[in-house]
């Protein structure tokens, strides 16, 4: 059957239909699970055009599969690229795109708050092949200036940055990253592309841990790149192939699933931050609020200039530092004590003991991630139960007394 014309459909439209085809044999209307290895030949003559790429079809999973095509082609339409690469997990899309750009003797210029993982590979695993990191604040573009390099090759941020909610201006960082000669990626999962369109601010390549709001119910692990399709190819055949980070058709059908209901699942996740936001900040027992939709956030303004909303990230430092957010941990009730985020359900987590714990607490201090910083990702519920168990679980601070040692540096 032939694909639909989508025309110039909006948002929640291509959620919809983008990707999706009717199933040329059976006539199925949602995308079938390709649950298979590999595919077979019609002949020999066949697999040799389809290995030399002279003919479109299915070789090995590892190589393509068509449920992965499917969400591929949706994400690339979502994020408005040229194409889109599905991989096995957030990591596996950050690992293979910043190793298809960046080789041994080449120079990274990365923001200097990023989710622990990524950190990590930038830190300690790049250097083991040559690749020199710089952190910086990238949110003070004339740190941009400053570190860029000849060398440069990569500029990478996330925006708004985990966990601090700090924000970075993608547009005039591209900018002088394209100005050096250097490719800008930003990873894009606290917003999707429902709110940022990163790609449209000049960004070179977008990512997501999938896992996160495109799948949005907490049951896949995945990631995305989207861009430009001659990068994507070198990506497709190289560090994605040869690394072996691939998604399985089972993980790809759940996010076919979860993306037909984002712009719906994501204004309830935004609508409901706003107001916990406002209720943290009110709160005798927060010292500060760290959320973008607040007029109190020094880069609110910047907010409302390159996303159409806020999100859902909230972080808040508590007075207190480490044993109130070790306390408050152990009180919530309705929200989960849990690492991950865009789950239809609220999460929340302590980063200087779970995922940035792996970051050395000089440069998790210095990062602004404090001892006493609490991540929360609201969830889809009423709002009025999340904010009754933050209530209840911040009352238990009655007793904890601010730690001066451990303040915001």
């Amino acid at each position: 059957m032939e694909k639909k014309d989508l025309g110039k459909l909006g948002f929640q439209s291509l959620c919809c239909h983008a990707g999706q085809h009717a199933d040329p044999q059976t006539g199925a209307h949602n995308t079938p699970i390709y649950q298979t290895s590999t595919f077979a030949f019609k002949n020999v003559q066949d697999g040799a055009d389809k290995f030399a790429g002279e003919k479109e079809g299915y070789i090995y999973t590892r190589l393509g599969n068509p449920t992965q095509s499917a969400l591929e082609e949706k994400m690339a339409a979502l994020e408005g690229a040229e194409a889109a690469i599905a991989t096995a997990s957030g990591m596996s899309a950050i690992s293979a795109s910043v190793m298809a750009v960046a080789y041994a003797g080449d120079h990274i210029l990365a923001h200097d708050c990023l989710y622990g993982c990524t950190h990590s590979l930038m830190e300690e695993i790049l250097p083991r092949y040559g690749i020199e990191v710089t952190f910086a604040d990238l949110s003070d573009l004339d740190n941009v200036d400053e570190y860029l390099q000849d060398n440069t090759k990569l500029v990478y941020l996330e925006t708004p940055s985990n966990p601090t909610l700090n924000l970075v201006d993608i547009e005039e960082i591209s900018k002088k990253a394209h100005a050096a000669g250097a490719k800008v990626i930003v990873d894009n999962t606290f917003m999707t592309p429902y709110l940022q369109n990163p790609l449209a601010l000049g960004a070179d390549m977008v990512v997501h841990s999938a896992t996160k709001y495109i799948g949005g119910h907490g049951d896949a692990i995945a990631g995305i790149i989207a861009g430009k399709e001659e990068m994507l190819a070198e990506i497709r055949m190289t560090t994605l192939k040869d690394f072996g980070g691939i998604i399985s058709p089972f993980n790809a059908w759940l996010l076919l699933r979860g993306l037909k209901t984002l712009p719906i699942r994501v204004d309830k996740h935004t609508e409901n931050a706003k107001e916990v936001a406002e209720f943290l900040e009110a709160h005798d027992k927060v010292e500060r609020v760290f959320y973008p939709g607040l007029e109190s956030h020094p880069q609110h303004d910047l907010a409302k200039k390159q996303a159409s909303g806020f999100g859902s990230m909230i972080s808040f430092e508590l007075k207190g530092g480490y044993d109130a957010g070790e306390k408050m941990m152990n009180n919530v009730n309705l929200a989960t004590l849990a690492v991950s985020l865009g789950d239809v359900d609220t999460l929340i987590q302590h980063p200087a003991s779970m995922t940035h714990a792996p970051v050395p607490r000089e440069e998790r201090l210095a990062a602004g991630i404090t001892d006493g910083l609490v991540r929360i990702s609201i969830g889809i519920e009423d709002v009025e139960d999340i904010i009754a168990d933050l209530d209840n679980s911040l009352s238990v601070l009655a007793d904890v007394e601010e730690d001066e040692s451990l303040a915001t540096v």
